[in-house]
């Protein structure tokens, strides 16, 4: 934590000296007269400028410290100042300045979201507010996405963090916040630029991005990019191929058609990292890798879209989206270290997957603005439907175990290395269907008060086919004689109500409820489809810009009660049942924090981006019986604080000027990572132990550049402390973080 402080007090300085400077103009050596407007005074100088077409001005540069570009994640056209919970958005100036190649980095910059695995190298797994958001909270240009991979980060303009509830929009999504990745896309500005990167562990990954207009009324964008790298863990590689191609369309003046497609190929070698012996993690060196040498991953992934917006004049305006996504995911290795003796020793398991997925999805919406008197309204409405097809095969080894090793003695160039065969044993089909309506109204009671009242109503069904190995032709569709199981329906209404008062322009206070639901798997005693779980939050905070949105602050409260969790159903001797799937809604979890967001652009060329971020979440409610979780117990994977601090600085004038300095740190605290701990009466102590405790770690980014006419370098050194720490799923992927390298970027704009 107190590394993250280091910079803060140059920060400052640069701040209180500088701040005021920034209310006028400068001029540059060009003539160039930079300014830092509100967006008010942009929108007055562009009318401005419109009336006096006929003369002849300099020219002008104007940042407005706002985002410029709607917040897609709200989908409903709202400003942020007017919306009753926290949002931020990670632009590409940021992604680009920090050299991001993962996600994970990326993410650095949201305050409150962390990782909590990177599940075998295939894919990292996001948390906030102690709530998993790698699946359904995960969307690309708003539509939900599941990649099977860790998603590319080079075609990306931005990321949205909407933190909160968001059933009202998105359906069946965790109460954490959602996660919308927006790719770049078309312009009727001819440009492009072509880069390289390089770095420890033979990492290189050139990149190309040209875009342009091919006529009047259309425009293109080409993304591509591929990688090739090694790793500081030993043998593990990976190698991806990646392009994004998107055309717009100005059909009339008031319509526009979007394509996007785009496909991944990701090559990479499954690692589970180091083990466990009871609830510790084996001290060995971070580089030792124990899986078996052939381990290898395959993940080949493909999206489409069509997006079309038109405006019906200038108050409404109608949008239909229409997506389509595809993965294929294939692993083979010796699996997770699970189970290893105090003296070092483990049994290496076999594991097989492949893994399945298509989801098609469309929404239609419309968006208004009328008054009623002096009573303004925003409405957005409008319907969604998804259909997701999942396709798991299951894979017998004969016989299970490859072999036996010793993590403290294990030689890699000594051990065996042949490929054992598998057989499909079992393949389940999983098709669910989503569908959607919801209405919402920003009503502007005075030009200070505004009230947000919106609901939604959700249904989901989904059937699941299992076809078995003792079935006949399990692999020819026409002949397996698949167990169907009754549909699962499930259906919900989610309201959301929100309070804004707005005391002046730039400050913002609020409050809101809303729920969300989580459908639940198993059974109730009498074998009946146990209910979803309604989850309640409750939010309230502040948003406040200074010096016309030089500073910006966000100050969030939240607390977020399950009070019907999904619990195995007890006996009347208080033993559970056998079938594990039989469930009672009976237990109950609270989460509960703070989260402290700052930007700032206090003068030309530099970039700030802070945040705090306290979260205690827990189970409230338990049976107390045997096979049961600990009241009060910390829920796995929830850190208590989290923090973040970044500066990115561009000498704008004299002999230094083009060079460039950066830094950001990072802060992930105390965790559990394992299974909650469970009551067992088989135990001596009468607790089964399975939590795996990780203490908090910081890392520290730092990066330097010059940019010179079309031509740029930047290097970045990464963890310069060489913090050695774990992300940890569940009790085995204990995969250690990265420790200190090198990565050059080497840019020529078009």
């Amino acid at each position: 934590m107190k590394y993250i402080l280091l910079p803060l007090a140059f920060l400052l300085f640069c701040f209180n000296s500088q701040a005021q400077e920034t209310a006028s103009n400068t001029t540059n050596s060009n003539d160039k007269e930079i300014y830092y407007f509100s967006s008010d005074t942009i929108k007055s100088a562009n009318d401005t400028v419109k009336k006096r077409r006929g003369e002849v001005l300099k020219e002008v540069i104007v940042t407005a410290n706002k985002q410029p570009k709607p917040v897609t994640a709200l989908r409903s056209g709202l400003k942020p100042m007017d919306t009753p919970q926290s949002v931020q958005v990670i632009g590409s100036e940021i992604i680009e300045q920090q050299q991001s190649i993962r996600l994970s980095e990326v993410l650095k910059n949201a305050n409150g979201v962390y990782v909590g695995s990177a599940r075998g190298g295939a894919q990292e797994s996001f948390f906030s507010r102690g709530y998993d958001m790698s699946a359904n909270n995960m969307f690309k240009n708003g539509f939900r996405y599941n990649a099977g991979s860790i998603p590319e980060v080079s075609s990306l303009e931005r990321v949205e963090f909407l933190k909160g509830g968001a059933a009202l929009l998105y359906g069946n999504v965790a109460p954490g916040g959602i996660l919308n990745l927006v790719t770049k896309t078309p312009s009727f500005k001819s440009g492009g630029e072509v880069s390289m990167q390089m770095g420890s562990y033979s990492f290189y990954k050139p990149s190309v991005d040209f875009y342009g207009p091919l006529n009047k009324s259309i425009a293109y964008r080409f993304t591509g990019s591929y990688e090739n790298s090694e790793s500081f863990r030993d043998v593990v590689k990976r190698e991806r191929i990646y392009v994004n191609p998107s055309l717009l369309f100005n059909v009339t003046d008031k319509t526009q058609i979007t394509l996007q497609g785009d496909f991944l190929s990701d090559d990479w070698t499954p690692d589970f990292g180091t083990g466990i012996i009871g609830t510790e993690i084996v001290d060995v060196p971070r580089s030792n890798f124990y899986g078996a040498l052939w381990s290898n991953g395959k993940t080949k992934s493909a999206s489409a879209s069509a997006l079309l917006n038109h405006d019906i004049n200038k108050n409404w305006k109608l949008n239909f989206n229409s997506s389509f996504q595809t993965y294929d995911r294939q692993s083979k290795s010796t699996a997770q270290l699970a189970t290893v003796k105090d003296n070092g020793d483990w049994t290496r398991p076999l594991v097989q997957n492949k893994n399945l997925e298509q989801i098609l999805g469309d929404q239609l919406s419309l968006q208004g603005n009328f008054n009623t008197g002096s009573i303004k309204h925003q409405i957005f409405t409008g319907m969604d439907f998804e259909n997701s097809f999942t396709t798991a095969y299951t894979y017998v080894f004969t016989p299970t175990n490859y072999d036996t090793i010793n993590l403290y003695t294990f030689d890699p160039s000594t051990q065996r290395n042949d490929i054992p065969n598998s057989r499909n044993t079992q393949i389940v089909k999983t098709d669910t269907n989503r569908f959607g309506v919801y209405f919402q109204d920003l009503i502007s009671v005075t030009e200070q008060i505004k009230v947000l009242a919106g609901i939604r109503w959700s249904w989901q069904e989904a059937e699941v086919s299992t076809y078995k190995e003792t079935a006949t032709g399990i692999g020819n569709p026409e002949t397996a004689k698949p167990t169907i199981t009754p549909k699962r329906k499930d259906q919900a209404f989610s309201p959301k109500i929100g309070l804004v008062y707005q005391p002046t322009k730039d400050m913002s206070l609020f409050a809101s409820y809303s729920n969300s639901f989580t459908p639940n798997t198993g059974t109730t005693v009498d074998l009946q489809p146990i209910e979803a779980s309604v989850i309640d939050q409750y939010e309230a905070g502040i948003k406040k810009d200074f010096w016309r949105g030089i500073l910006s602050t966000n100050i969030t409260v939240y607390q977020i009660t399950n009070s019907n969790l999904a619990q195995t159903a007890l006996q009347a001797d208080g033993t559970p049942y056998n079938d594990t799937s039989i469930k009672v809604l009976s237990g109950a979890t609270k989460s509960k924090g703070i989260e402290v967001d700052v930007t700032a652009r206090p003068i030309n060329g530099l970039n700030i981006v802070a945040g705090y971020s306290y979260n205690d979440m827990r189970y409230t409610k338990t049976s107390g019986k045997n096979g049961s979780f600990i009241e009060g117990d910390r829920v796995v994977r929830t850190p208590a604080n989290t923090a973040n601090l970044s500066f990115f600085y561009t000498l704008q004038t004299g002999v230094l000027k083009g060079v460039s300095l950066g830094a950001i740190g990072n802060y992930i605290g105390d965790r559990l990572g394992g299974w909650n701990n469970q009551y067992d009466k088989t135990k001596p102590d009468g607790i089964w132990h399975r939590e795996i405790p990780l203490e908090g770690y910081t890392t520290i980014d730092v990066s330097a550049g010059y940019s010179w006419k079309k031509i740029s370098i930047l290097c970045k050194l990464s963890n310069i402390t060489n913090e050695l720490n774990y992300t940890v799923h569940e009790n085995y992927s204990v995969n250690p973080i990265a420790p200190r390298q090198v990565l050059v970027s080497l840019k020529y704009q078009l």
